[in-house]
Parts: C-alpha cells; structure tokens; sequence
C-alpha cells in the first residue's frame, strides 16, 4: 500500500494507482476526481491497515457519534479483521491528524458491490467536503477493484445528508427501512427509532461521474410545484409535520430543517417526524415511487408509478400554508 511519503513524492493527495488500459470505462477519471476532490478539501486521503491507524478510527467515531459504551458503531477489532479480508477502511488526513474515515465491506452478487457502514468527519473540518472527498477515494478504490456499486444507509430525517447522498453524489435511494438497526442511544440518533434509507450509488452512470466532478444532481421544489406535483408531507410555520396527498404521479416530502436541534430540545416534536416521514416517503417507496432528487431547502421529489385518472390538485404549498 502506497504510504503518505510515497504520496507527497508523486505530487498526488490519495494513494490510488493509476488504471490498466482494461480496466471497465471511467476508472482513470474516478481516480482523477478523487485526486482532485481531497486536494480542494486540504487533506489526504489513505487506506488504514496498522493497528494504530484502526485505534485512531474508533477513536474518532466515539468523538463523532459519542456512542453507548456497550454499541460502539465499530471496534478496532473489528476494523482489523475487515482489513485483512480486503475490505475497504480508508482515513482522511491533515498533516498528521485523522479528520475523517470511511469503513465498507463487500457485497453480493458475489463481491462486485460494496456496503459502505459508516463514514465520518471531525466537527473541525466541517464546511470544507472531506466528506465528499472520502466518497470519491472509496468510488475510484472500488472502480479499481472492478466494482460497479456501492451501497448504504443514512437517517432520511436529515436534510443535509439527504442532499449529500441524492443531489450531490447522484445517488440513488431504493429502500426505507424502517427501525434498521434498532435504539442506537449515541450523541446524534438520540433515543430515537433508526428508521434509514438504503441508497445505491451506480458508480459509472453518467449522472455519478458528472456529480463527482462538481455537476450535482438538480431539484427544484417550487418548479415541481409549478408544474403539478402535489405535497405528500409539509411544514407548519411551527415547523409541525403536516401530512398532505399521495393522490399524484410527482411528490414532494419535507424533512424539518433541523432535526438534530428537535431531537435534543423537543424529542416528542423529532419523533411525530419521524412517524411522519415514515408513513409518507416509506408508504410512497414501499408502494413503488423513486426518489429522484432533493431539493436544499428541505424536499424530496419522489415519482410513484402511472396510475390511472388525473392527479389530485395540491392542497399546500412549500412553506406549509393552505
């Protein structure tokens, strides 16, 4: 594995090597767009397999999430273990400080999909992509493996996340799960049910490789709006959920602008979103609809199946007002 001096020689911020010319269409432009990506965040990015460098992990993840002693999101053994079966456990670094990490693990069909479990970042380096740039080394770390998808989870209750995962990365929700991986009781989730959305990241379609070169994936809420889409799911002025209609081909589902700050000083408020969300946008998908992007302000767009007869006039706008 190439280590950070052999990286600073080649004038290179992450240790991915070039392509073979076989390699599947698109893999040297993963690489350069990853290369590209850590570079603008200031940091550099590598595979982890020491064991002081898998201490390092656990130990920013417990600052990060702040977890139940008892459910920690990964151990150092654990991480270990993934490491020597091949496994993807990647860092992010400033100088000589980890910021951020990534932790995936393969896959069927038969190894050509990835699972990404868990990635995080330092609140130190908020703002500045290393997110981002962790997602682009493990895209091109997977497309060199001749990977063509990873997959994972995140809460759907946080805009942020949302927009990071369907918008900025093109990335595709296929699932909600409802309740995934039970209490989590850390610094973040709260006591809170886990409710998450499987996403799939298809990582040679066009709308990957254009995202990952600064191109996200566009939504427009009010241009939706505008041209028929009803609204499945609101705001109130109190920021309330308010459910609205199913009854049309295009929908649009608010998530709160800050669920974080509801779980901490309104639990009850946090949890009737959560029920909300999960009876709306999980209803929707479960019933055949795709999410097809997000909007920054707060807004899913989600596509159900043709159905017969007209769709039903919207009975709310974006800011919740009848």
């Amino acid at each position: 594995m190439t280590n950070a001096n052999d990286i600073a020689s080649m004038n290179r911020v992450t240790d991915l090597h070039r392509p073979s010319p076989a390699a599947q269409p698109g893999t040297d432009a993963a690489v350069q767009a990853a290369d590209a990506a850590a570079a603008a965040a200031g940091v550099r990015i590598r595979q982890i397999a020491e064991l002081e460098g898998l201490r390092a992990v656990y130990r920013l993840y417990d600052e990060i999430w702040r977890p139940d002693p008892k459910n920690p999101p990964v151990t150092t053994e654990l991480l270990r273990a993934l490491t020597k079966a091949g496994n993807y456990v990647a860092g992010a670094y400033e100088g000589e400080r980890l910021v951020g990490a990534c932790v995936g693990f393969f896959g069927g069909p038969s190894g050509r999909e990835l699972h990404s479990h868990i990635a995080g970042v330092s609140r130190h380096v908020l703002g500045r992509s290393v997110g981002f740039a962790l997602k682009l080394h493990q895209r091109a770390w997977a497309m060199l493996r001749e990977i063509t998808a990873i997959s994972w989870t995140f809460d759907p209750l946080v805009g942020r996340n949302a927009y990071f995962n369907v918008a900025k990365l093109a990335a595709a929700p296929t699932e909600y799960l409802t309740n995934f991986y039970g209490g989590m009781h850390d610094g973040i989730n709260g006591s809170d049910d886990s409710d998450r959305v499987l996403i799939r990241w298809d990582l040679g379609a066009p709308q990957t490789a254009a995202a990952c070169t600064g191109t996200p994936r566009r939504c427009d809420a009010q241009a939706e709006l505008a041209g028929g889409a009803v609204i499945g799911l609101s705001r109130s002025g109190t920021e309330a959920p308010v459910l609205g209609t199913l009854d049309g081909e295009t929908v649009l589902v608010a998530v709160p602008h800050d669920i974080e700050r509801l779980r901490s000083v309104d639990p009850e408020s946090a949890r009737q979103w959560r029920l909300a969300l999960r009876e709306v946008l999980g209803n929707a998908m479960a019933d055949g609809a795709r999410v097809v992007g997000f909007d920054r302000s707060g807004w899913y767009l989600a596509v159900r199946p043709t159905r017969s007869g007209p769709p039903a006039p919207a009975p709310l706008t974006p800011d919740g007002a009848r």
